[in-house]
């Protein structure tokens, strides 16, 4: 099961979207399991025993390992490509879309997405409409993407004439934040009307944060969000983690953003 929420990790149908805009779905099945089994109703005359905890430690650790060695093998090969790997997580809608879309259309670099949600191609959809390459995998009922499904994602991406690759992870403030799926570093956004208090509630996924994006800047006059709380409770769980803040809608801070990939780009 998945260490943070509890849900089941097993075999799993999903469909997915080509940078052509075709789709298709299909079985996948990588030693982890990703669905959450069928409901059903039974009685019984007895109490079920109680988890065996040593047995579920073993398995998690077992499905983190798998995730882990696949994850260096993505990696390895965007290297080998000269390309950056961006894992973009969040709560759903703090605008991850938004930014990709603005991103792309800056005309800064060359960009390829794989796109995860529960159902269906929306945010593919508007990646390929923006003028990125995008290759959309629907989950079903996992709660995340993982190495294994980010690794498919790749093969279905030219990556030859790509400059950076952005994972737009499902909308999560928890599970995400434990599965590497072979990105070069994280970026977690954080949305104004969502509220100053995410970074203390939700420690583990900040904490994995290489870049933190407050976005939807142009709303604070509208919402009690205290930047300079949101910096300081960040940088307690991550001493060297950077913070932008910017509104892809209206531009303000998109530079300082385009400007750190570029950085970032040049490391690779």
């Amino acid at each position: 099961m998945c260490k943070d929420c509890g849900c089941s990790l097993g075999g799993h149908d999903h469909a997915h979207t080509h940078a052509d805009g075709t789709t298709h779905s299909h079985a996948h099945d990588h030693g982890a399991q990703h669905g959450h089994g069928a409901a059903h109703e039974h009685s019984h005359g007895h109490a079920h025993p109680a988890l065996n905890e040593s047995k579920t430690v073993e398995v998690i650790t077992k499905i983190l390992s798998q995730n882990d060695e696949e994850a260096a093998h993505n990696r390895a090969h965007l290297d080998e490509c000269g390309i950056l790997c961006v894992n973009l997580m969040s709560s759903p809608g703090s605008g991850k879309t938004t930014l990709l879309e603005a991103t792309i259309k800056s005309g800064k670099f060359k960009i390829g997405v794989v796109e995860g949600d529960l159902e269906t191609n929306q945010d593919a959809d508007r990646i390929i409409k923006a003028g990125g390459k995008a290759h959309q995998i629907t989950t079903g009922q996992a709660c995340h993407l993982d190495a294994f499904m980010v690794h498919e994602g790749l093969h279905h991406l030219p990556l030859e004439g790509l400059d950076i690759v952005f994972v737009e992870n499902v909308g999560n403030l928890v599970c995400p934040a434990s599965y590497d799926v072979g990105s070069h570093f994280n970026v977690v956004l954080l949305s104004v009307p969502e509220g100053d208090d995410k970074v203390a509630k939700y420690p583990v996924m900040f904490r994995a944060a290489d870049l933190i994006v407050i976005t939807k800047t142009s709303l604070l006059p509208h919402f009690e969000f205290d930047v300079k709380k949101v910096v300081k409770e960040a940088r307690k769980l991550n001493p060297k983690v950077d913070v932008i803040e910017l509104d892809a809608k209206t531009g303000e801070g998109m530079e300082k953003w385009l400007n750190f990939l570029k950085f970032k780009k040049e490391l690779r």
